[in-house]
């Protein structure tokens, strides 16, 4: 994506920002449905990443930049060694692919309700900037909820490392987004679902959060982009598989104002500090461009 601004005559600054989205190992989805699960292929999502604790896995999140990680803030009441790893498929061997991060600090949604898991987001921001390549990508963002409608988002997928029975490789699988009325209910969520959260998996029950994690990403392809979409961030669920009981997300496009004063403090208050991060280059690259 390209941002400029007319500075002078025909001078401009533009900034150039990493591409989002996109899968450079796997093709387009298409084809028929992935019922109830299965192994994801290497690299099929490089925005995945694992939050450990202690090298053993916590929880899922999503690459937003170099920088920054998009989890779920009932992830972080335990302990206070959390470590991110980016690139990997098979947590028992990370491979030459993966990349680790220790989190340099932790901003969860200050209005984070645990009682009815209203809110439930957290920024992670990472130690030191990721690098980008074919196995670690950024996904990108949803402007806002008009956004959200006018993308023409299709085929949604869950993933994560989910169960212990999976091995330790991660899973993906292929869910519907179900309205927030039939969400709510009687004999389903019976009224829980609020604005800020989004149903997504199969009436059936055959696919659901069991093949995510909490916090990990519900991602949706954009035909008219071609690229995916962060729509959801793992949040809760009725066990596992139930019928009329899909998993339960935070649906971000309700959150982009939060995201944006978030990650904006962070650089403000380092630059009250009397610098800007070392690392705050890594987003974009800039040109002066003149004619």
């Amino acid at each position: 994506m390209v941002s400029c601004l007319h500075i002078k005559l025909n001078c401009f600054v533009c900034l150039f920002f990493p591409a989002c989205g996109q899968r450079r190992l796997v093709g387009p989805p298409g084809g028929s449905r992935i019922v109830g699960g299965q192994e994801a292929p290497e690299g099929a999502w490089p925005w995945q990443v694992s939050i450990q604790v202690r090298a053993m896995h916590l929880c899922g999140g999503a690459v937003l930049s170099r920088l920054w990680v998009l989890t779920a803030a009932h992830c972080f009441n335990t302990s206070p060694y959390f470590r991110v790893v980016a690139g990997v498929s098979v947590l028992s061997a990370p491979g030459q692919h993966s990349q680790t991060r220790f989190v340099h600090s932790l901003k969860t949604h200050k209005s984070f309700d645990e009682a009815t898991m209203n809110n439930d987001v957290a920024l992670v921001r990472l130690s030191s900037p990721l690098h980008f390549n074919d196995h670690v990508q950024p996904i990108c963002s949803v402007e806002n909820v008009t956004h959200e409608f006018t993308l023409n988002l299709s085929h949604c997928f869950i993933t994560g490392w989910g169960s212990t029975s999976y091995n330790g490789h991660l899973q993906e699988a292929e869910v519907e987004i179900i309205d927030t009325q039939i969400c709510n209910l009687i004999d389903w969520y019976d009224g829980l679902i609020t604005e800020n959260m989004i149903c997504a998996g199969l009436q059936s029950g055959s696919a659901d959060s069991c093949q995510g994690d909490s916090g990990g990403p519900l991602q949706c392809y954009s035909e008219d982009e071609q690229r995916f979409y962060l729509v959801g961030v793992t949040s809760f669920g009725d066990e596992c598989g139930r019928p009329q009981r899909p998993g339960v997300y935070a649906r971000t496009s309700r959150f982009t104002a939060w995201l944006r004063k978030t990650q904006a403090g962070s650089l403000s208050a380092a630059h009250r500090g009397g610098r800007l991060p070392d690392t705050w280059w890594t987003e974009v690259a800039i040109y002066i461009l003149c004619s």
